[in-house]
């Protein structure tokens, strides 16, 4: 980010709902929206010249859409956040693109302050996720494992403490919720975080999710509430 700016692009193919974004993001002393993009193939190209921290990512568009356009953007691991935007609840793209790499998704009719928030949440590096918006995504979309088949060899290299800090992340949890629950302070669970994070080569938590759902580290119906 510059300084304490957070740099946005809003990509959408409505430009009503474009300007909508663009006044209520603009209306934050922390918040400058870089530019304005209808199709993904526009973002992509706007992505490569602005560099924006976070791009609002509108998943159904005609041409390129958002899920592709986000494959492309984050296939380096080098690219902004990207915050999903649909008009339901649980659409169909939406484990497309957390797997992809993107830091969540937002509904169309979020309140402003909470789109506000959630644009400082992914900058930060943090994942837009409830614990119930996971359970209801892993329980429709995840493609789980036969049974017998082997769990991922990258997970054999977590130590106990970072197998259980990955399951409970997937279940929902917080750092400190993560902490309470393991008996350990919250800077240790932050540690342990970023090792799972490296080891198993993920981007952030949403991609850790989608591997202890994957892997059946964790299982579909599982109670994801503290």
């Amino acid at each position: 980010m510059t300084g304490d700016v957070i740099r946005v692009l809003v990509v959408d193919d409505q430009a009503l709902v474009r300007g909508g974004f663009r006044m209520i993001l603009e209306s934050q002393p922390d918040i400058e929206v870089v530019d304005e993009a209808a199709d993904g193939s526009a973002a992509l190209a706007l992505c490569r010249t602005l560099r924006p921290d976070v791009v609002l990512m509108d998943v159904r568009m005609p041409g390129m859409d958002g899920l592709e356009a986000t494959r492309q953007l984050l296939a380096t691991g080098e690219g902004p956040r990207v915050l999903m935007l649909t008009t339901f609840d649980l659409d169909e793209y939406v484990y497309d693109a957390l797997c992809a790499g993107a830091s969540g998704f937002l509904l169309k009719d979020v309140r402003p302050e909470q789109l506000a928030e959630a644009v400082r949440v992914v900058a930060a590096g943090e994942t837009l996720l409830a614990p119930a918006v996971t359970r209801r995504l892993v329980q429709q979309y995840v493609r789980r494992p036969r049974p017998g088949t082997a769990r991922p060899s990258a997970l054999d290299s977590l130590t106990e403490r970072e197998l259980a800090v990955l399951t409970l992340m997937a279940r929902g949890r917080s750092n400190a919720e993560i902490a309470a629950e393991l008996f350990l302070s919250e800077t240790t669970v932050k540690s342990h975080v970023t090792h799972v994070f490296s080891k198993l080569r993920l981007r952030d938590r949403a991609q850790a999710v989608v591997v202890a759902y994957e892997s059946g580290l964790v299982e579909p119906g599982e109670a994801t509430d503290p």
